[in-house]
């Protein structure tokens, strides 16, 4: 049973659309972030609390009522493997001390490469990458003997996009020059079908997950739908009004974008993916709660642009 939650991150992408879920399930929940007056800004009615999440102090502080602690603050790209392990340990040890359970949203990249093929949650672990490597610790640490006192639900979700996403994600750029009409890319080739997920969608899902005490000590694929570059970039110009080409970034542009820009450097080890994707199986969660959630692409891409427009 859950009544009370402390999202972490809540200003995030994920965070967003995890607060905004839970409020309307009538679920009581806590934000944390660093910054008092976005916490303030985005949610004035909701009880919030500032604070380090690699703090294991700042995340007790915070949860001494809370039954769940959902992590969903994010690392920078290129900070990825040197702090997703620091930030576990921070979250794990506070939710030992605080006897809570632990919803924790992360990526693919521990799967490694997929060449076209569904991926259940009991697939063998086979990173090509070191962020890959750093995911596979992740999930080693998460369900390690010294934390079982710890229930944890991990959740794994492919590439997003959604009002709440920012510029730091592999359609981030994408769609935000499409919205201001100006010159962009698209990472990868555009004749490759991606999954990407849409995040009300994925939050959805993950608090039915969330919200299911026999839901913990195990993984959950939380897939997406399936989208050419080709043709989400058509459908977001349409959309947005947009007709100027958009450019492929291909890895030798990431490479040379990288000598300015850290993420685009740590993103050049992960092309591959974009050439030889995987896709998330989504049997498990149909299994137990029923069909996934996947609003259509052009439902979901209108309200992107639109928050995008607002935004900006």
């Amino acid at each position: 049973m859950v009544n009370k939650v402390l999202v972490l991150g809540a200003t995030g992408g994920t965070g967003q659309v995890m607060v905004n879920e839970l409020v309307q399930r009538g679920i009581t929940v806590k934000v944390f972030g660093r910054t008092k007056s976005k916490l303030s800004s985005l949610w004035p009615n909701l009880e919030s609390a500032t604070g380090d999440v690699f703090k294991v102090d700042d995340i007790i502080s915070a949860g001494q009522d809370v039954d769940l602690i959902v992590q969903c603050a994010a690392i920078p790209y290129h900070e990825t493997v040197a702090r997703q392990i620091p930030l576990a340990q921070s979250v794990m040890a506070a939710a030992k001390a605080l006897h809570t359970k632990v919803a924790f949203v992360d990526g693919i990249y521990a799967y490694g490469k997929g060449h076209g093929k569904y991926v259940t949650e009991n697939a063998p672990l086979r990173p090509m990458t070191r962020k890959g490597h750093t995911k596979a610790a992740l999930s080693r640490l998460l369900f390690d003997e010294t934390n079982q006192s710890v229930p944890v639900a991990l959740f794994r979700l492919p590439d997003y996009f959604g009002p709440s996403a920012g510029v730091n994600t592999y359609l981030g750029s994408t769609l935000i020059g499409i919205t201001r009409h100006q010159p962009t890319v698209y990472i990868g080739p555009k004749n490759v079908e991606r999954e990407f997920v849409y995040l009300p969608d994925a939050a959805k899902m993950m608090t039915n997950i969330a919200l299911d005490d026999n839901a913990y000590n195990q993984v959950w694929n939380i897939p997406g739908q399936r989208i050419t570059g080709q043709s989400l970039i058509k459908l977001a110009k349409h959309i947005a009004h947009e007709h100027q080409p958009v450019l492929t970034m291909t890895k030798s542009m990431l490479k040379l974008s990288g000598l300015f820009n850290a993420d685009m450097k740590e993103m050049v080890e992960m092309y591959p993916l974009t050439q030889h994707p995987l896709y998330l199986a989504g049997t498990k969660y149909e299994q137990h709660y029923g069909h996934l959630i996947e609003t259509p692409f052009e439902t979901s891409m209108a309200s992107t642009i639109e928050a995008i427009h607002t935004r900006n």
